[in-house]
């Protein structure tokens, strides 16, 4: 197991080399002159070459990316727009983006685990039937309408909890269920899929023929192989509630890292824009090797191979 970890982590140098370069390179997929894009409409070539000379894209290419490795760093990239250090400025941010990503992950995770364990349990049945209703639903619903719908509901009708903004534990609730509802619908299908496919195994037959008790089969042996592809999925369902939180931080006006990349979309900050999608992309990578580890952890063939 420690050898499997060890190859894990080595392997998110590369990883990370590898997105920085993509970031780093945003400015120069974009048409037109850099220099020229961040200076705006209206500015004289004085302006422009200013430009260039402050933020060294009069350097090699190679110098310009060794530039914003050691920027990345050391604290020292600036925002265009605000001038003030960018890890400053975005750390509060992540930090929230972290809190709504991984309340909506528990919630779509026991959600969905439960309605695809209780579906595949009485498989046919009404619960049956019902779970994969909401399912269908689930992964149906737009995330911006269902955030809006929850607001009528939950902020303008019963006034039980507010409609946005981030202070204290209440104001979390209505983002997370808007991202982790639809996420659950997917966990829900696929669990209900692998639990079935578990539970037509022989060792399922020659446990509950030996007496033991049906639940203890259930939930000790049959869901603990099925949820080798449900972790899997869950990990990758991660990205989805990364990406599906900048329409949900703006729904909500929740202070996040998706709503901060927008902002500095309109605003022509492209230096904020390649910081963003860096942090973003190496959460997501982090979180899925984390994923590879507990998979390894509930199917000990991996660590083996």
């Amino acid at each position: 197991m420690r050898s499997f970890i060890i190859k894990r982590l080595l392997l998110l140098i590369p990883i990370f080399f590898g997105v920085s370069v993509l970031c780093f390179l945003i400015l120069y997929f974009i048409p037109g002159v850099p220099a020229k894009i961040i200076a705006g409409e209206g500015a004289t070539k004085e302006d422009i070459e200013n430009i260039r000379v402050v933020f060294g894209l009069d350097k090699p290419l190679y110098v310009q990316y060794l530039r914003f490795l050691r920027g990345i760093f050391t604290g020292e990239l600036r925002s265009i727009k605000s001038g003030e250090s960018i890890l400053k400025e975005i750390a509060p941010r992540y930090v929230g983006t972290i809190q709504l990503a991984f309340s909506s992950i528990i919630i779509s995770s026991t959600l969905g685990i439960l309605l695809g364990v209780l579906a595949a349990v009485y498989k046919n049945s009404w619960i049956d039937n019902l779970a994969m209703a909401f399912a269908l639903i689930g992964a149906s619903t737009p995330v911006f309408w269902l955030g809006l719908l929850l607001i009528l509901v939950f902020a303008v009708y019963l006034k039980v909890l507010p409609s946005g903004g981030r202070e204290g534990f209440k104001s979390i609730i209505l983002p997370a269920l808007t991202l982790g509802l639809p996420s659950s619908a997917i966990v829900a299908r696929l669990t209900r899929a692998s639990m079935l496919d578990a539970l037509s195994q022989d060792y399922i037959r020659t446990a509950l023929a030996y007496g033991i008790p049906k639940r203890k089969v259930i939930f000790k042996y049959a869901l603990k192989n099925a949820l080798i592809p449900v972790v899997t999925v869950i990990g990758l369902q991660f990205g989805f509630l990364l990406s599906g939180a900048v329409l949900t931080e703006s729904v909500f006006g929740w202070p996040g890292v998706g709503r901060y990349i927008v902002d500095a979309v309109f605003s022509r900050d492209y230096v904020v824009i390649e910081v963003g999608i860096l942090i973003t992309a190496m959460t997501f990578v982090l979180v899925n090797t984390s994923v590879d580890l507990l998979y390894a952890v509930l199917d000990p063939r991996l660590r083996k191979g």
